[in-house]
């Protein structure tokens, strides 16, 4: 279950299984020459399938969008054997209910994606990446809303607080590379030489205005992927720091641009008063945010569980949501109704059951049968 079945270069589409990875789909396409690519990137294992059920995103959402923007159409089994495909393959359609958007991000609950035919778009011309450092985390995330609110076309625009910088020095992921333990925005730059250029200027201009300083930008191909790998490297560096007995918890919301500066501060805040060894990082151009925490489950769980369970309620009084990308799962089920209500879950529980009336999909996964 994890081949490309066609590849239609002229169309910009290929039809995949869901156990292919999307690098490894990306793999596929340069071998071919293709000069196209499966733009969604989030972590190096994720799946098709997988990335179908969370409507996941990734570094490039920025720019590409998430999982939802990049299914042409899904085949799916239901709970009763019956097999569908949601639509044709042309890149729009307007004939019926938009079964795509029912299924991207129903995590396995609504039925078993088997084909998947997925967009593609072109390899840009050209690629940089830039790094800048600034004295303070809301400094760092106002820089980055006024980047989106001006409406310079980057990439890719990731933040990392200095406890994330340093859990990068210390899991070595990078090293002989030794970061600047300080709030950090990482950006990826693509299209034309000239347009690359052109931004790169602009948001170093507007970095400096929010007291950005070391802007440090790739010369080459071997520098693009040492500047990124520090973000990229993230969770496995923070993974690679636990000692016996620890878990890391990494958990997101999202919040519109003008709350980002807000509420990551307050975040932050809070992790600290709260003496948890936690981060702040993520996909800040489109208002996306992680908390990754290590702690002791038999010490430090009720903590955890207070400082999320308020993070996400601030995000939601900030008119947020509860999670950007990870999705509901089992841990936020509890923060889907406060953010939806009991109408509109009430809804999506109707949906749930005239597809699968026995709830054998997944089971417990979003919220749960009873109430």
């Amino acid at each position: 279950m994890e081949i490309i079945i066609q590849f239609n270069k002229e169309d910009m589409d290929v039809v995949v299984q869901p156990s292919i990875g999307w690098q490894d789909l990306n793999e596929q396409l340069a071998k071919m020459g293709s000069g196209l690519f499966f733009p969604v990137d989030p972590g190096p294992s994720a799946k098709i399938g997988g990335m179908i059920g969370t409507n996941c995103s990734g570094t490039n959402a920025v720019k590409y969008g998430t999982m939802k923007d990049w299914v042409i159409n899904l085949t799916v089994v239901l709970a009763d054997g019956t097999v569908i495909k949601t639509r044709r393959r042309p890149r729009k359609s307007s004939a019926g209910y938009n079964l795509n958007g029912l299924f991207v991000g129903s995590e396995g609950t609504l039925g078993l994606v088997t084909e998947a035919t997925l967009k593609l778009t072109v390899v840009p011309e050209d690629f940089s990446v830039a790094v800048v450092t600034f004295p303070s985390i809301r400094d760092a995330a106002s820089a980055a809303a006024e980047v989106m609110q001006t409406g310079i076309p980057v990439a890719a625009m990731e933040i990392m607080d200095e406890v994330q910088m340093k859990v990068v020095n210390l899991g070595g992921a990078t090293a002989p590379r030794v970061w600047k333990e300080v709030p950090t925005l990482f950006f990826k730059f693509s299209g034309t030489r000239a347009g690359v250029k052109e931004n790169i200027s602009l948001v170093q201009k507007i970095a400096r205005i929010h007291k950005g300083s070391n802007f440090e930008f790739a010369k080459d191909a071997r520098e693009q992927k040492l500047l990124w790998s520090a973000r990229k490297e993230s969770l496995w560096s923070m993974l690679a720091l636990r000692k016996d007995g620890e878990e890391v918890w990494s958990t997101d919301v999202a919040v519109p641009f003008s709350r980002l500066a807000d509420i990551i501060e307050v975040s932050k805040k809070e992790m600290d008063d709260l003496g948890l060894f936690a981060s702040i990082l993520g996909h800040i151009g489109d208002g996306n945010f992680h908390e990754s925490i290590i702690y002791n489950p038999k010490e430090e769980r009720d903590k955890v569980e207070t400082c999320v369970k308020n993070m996400v309620k601030r995000a939601l009084e900030m008119e947020g949501t509860c999670t950007g990308e990870h999705s509901i799962g089992w841990g936020k089920k509890e923060s889907l109704l406060w953010e939806v209500g009991p109408d509109t879950l009430g809804v999506m529980k109707a949906i749930k059951s005239a597809l699968d009336p026995y709830w054998i999909m997944n089971p417990g996964k979003i919220f749960d049968r009873q109430g």
